[in-house]
């Protein structure tokens, strides 16, 4: 592995794309950092170390958990990326969906120039929801404690003695519209030129680089927690060595459930053109598991939290209409609903992304047919019958991830910025576009006929007679050693810190 990644920087096109995402993500993360005109920094300040100081018991941690993913944490320092990615996100996701709803706009993405004028009608939605969106922002930062992602920014002004925006008139409000729409169109263009110019999905890149920018605070909250402080026991440890063996699990986990899929073989018949032969060969259709991905769980997290910023924000001074906000953003109603409607989109996303008639048809003109299923209608109705099972597994699955932060933060007692890495859309976004880089890496070694990460002729060569035909024959095997390899790693490290302390 160590020799692939020497081998990235010997490849001048590969070289040139690296260098030029990291200069991009630069950029990015230096636009993060950027407060918006207006905002006084004393008070940002004091809100972050007062959030650090009781982040275990903010409630409203876990409900702006998606928004801080999509904003890289500018929402918590009012920057000038402050909306992030997200209003691109979701008019793409819109857009997508009435595509595949609406039959004009099916048939127009089918045509050529289509898709194009269809990603302009995005570009468009993306501005009108910055603007909506950044409205709604910036008028709540007068008073921050009507917006749930703001909670604690009162606190923060009374222990500086200073509002957050001390001029805070039409002129502010407008320049703070106009500067969050500029950043997050900006932030679009960036992710679509790494898209064509550097590695990787350039908006799925960027959001994955948001989440890994916590990953440095929680590790600091775990060595305060369980390692610096004076009043840890073994049962401390024992947590802490209970964590790292679940974090492992869960990624495995998850690399194993998005990466599953269920192979249908299909048949082709013979065929006798001139002199030469075609077809008659099994080929596999695959289906996958997790086939939805991780819209449900963001389609979820938006309907919930969005509808309550909107209930705090028209009604700020009702005390039954607030608590009913907070109750559908973080109370148990949350979690009764969001797991109906995780299931739901999860259904929802594969009926309308996923075509039997039109995959059955397809396989019928071609001369294709799934063994012991007749051509034709049997044949979508064995697809949709295979897929729905799937779906049920992989929305069982989507709810296990989407529950589990919330399980180890109040067992464990833990920072919510700590538990996402446990699950939830955090880990999901992360292992999807870990592996998706992987994947366009290690092809343009292999066409350039270097070893990939995983190097599989020597290890076939290596361990073809222990395994029989290879390691890629053998997949558990090759988990069941990386998992021990890691346990051992894991109980060696912390037998070493407790025990040296």
């Amino acid at each position: 592995m160590i020799s692939a990644f020497v081998n990235i920087f010997k490849i001048p096109d590969l070289r040139q794309r690296i260098l030029f995402t990291l200069a991009m993500i630069v950029i990015v993360r230096i636009g993060y950092a950027i407060t918006l005109p207006g905002v006084n920094p004393h008070v940002l300040q004091a809100w972050v170390d007062l959030t650090a100081k009781e982040a275990t018991n903010n409630p409203f941690a876990a409900a702006a958990a998606l928004v801080n993913v999509f904003s890289g944490g500018g929402l918590q320092r009012c920057a000038i990326f402050a909306l992030g990615i997200m209003p691109y996100i979701s008019a793409s996701i819109m857009m997508q969906l009435l595509t595949a709803v609406v039959p004009s706009m099916s048939k127009l993405s089918r045509e050529d120039g289509g898709r194009q004028k269809i990603n302009q009608w995005t570009r468009y939605a993306t501005v009108g929801l910055c603007l909506l969106q950044g409205y709604m922002l910036a008028v709540s930062l007068k008073n921050p404690g009507q917006n749930i992602f703001l909670s604690g920014l009162d606190k923060a002004m009374q222990a500086v003695g200073s509002p957050l925006v001390p001029d805070h008139n039409w002129m502010f409000v407008v320049t703070a519209v106009l500067t969050m729409t500029a950043g997050s169109m900006f932030i679009m263009w960036m992710g679509e030129q790494i898209t064509e110019r550097g590695i990787g999905n350039g908006v799925s890149l960027l959001i994955c680089i948001n989440i890994v920018s916590d990953l440095p605070g929680a590790l600091v909250r775990v060595w305060k927690t369980f390692i610096a402080n004076e009043q840890a026991t073994t049962m401390d440890a024992m947590k802490l060595l209970a964590m790292l063996v679940l974090l492992v699990a869960v990624i495995a986990g998850i690399i194993a459930l998005t990466q599953a899929q269920r192979r249908i073989a299909i048949q082709y018949a013979k065929r006798v053109v001139g002199r030469k032969v075609y077809g008659g060969q099994t080929q596999y259709m695959p289906l996958k598991v997790n086939y939805a991905g991780v819209m449900p769980i963001i389609f979820a997290q938006a309907i919930l939290l969005f509808p309550a910023q909107i209930i705090g924000f028209m009604f700020p001074h009702q005390a039954a209409v607030q608590q009913w906000a907070e109750w559908l953003a973080y109370g148990w109603p949350n979690l009764i609903i969001s797991t109906t409607l995780i299931f739901f989109f999860s259904y929802f996303w594969v009926a309308t992304m996923f075509q039997p008639n039109q995959i059955a048809e397809d396989l019928k003109k071609s001369g294709g047919y799934i063994p012991g299923q007749r051509p034709g209608k049997p044949t979508a109705d064995f697809l949709d019958f295979t897929m729905s099972r799937l779906t049920f597994a992989g929305a069982l699955f989507l709810t296990l991830i989407y529950l589990l932060p919330l399980l180890v933060q109040r067992g464990m007692k833990i920072d919510q910025t700590v538990a996402q890495f446990f699950g939830g859309t955090s880990i999901l976004i992360l292992v999807g576009v870990v592996l998706d880089v992987m994947r366009q890496v290690e092809t343009h070694l292999l066409q350039r006929h270097y070893d990939g990460f995983l190097r599989k002729g020597k290890i076939r060569g290596r361990f073809e007679r222990q395994t029989g035909g290879g390691i890629a024959a053998n997949p558990k095997l090759v988990v069941m050693l990386w998992t021990v390899i890691a346990i051992i790693a894991l109980v060696g490290v912390s037998f070493a810190v407790f025990h040296g302390k």
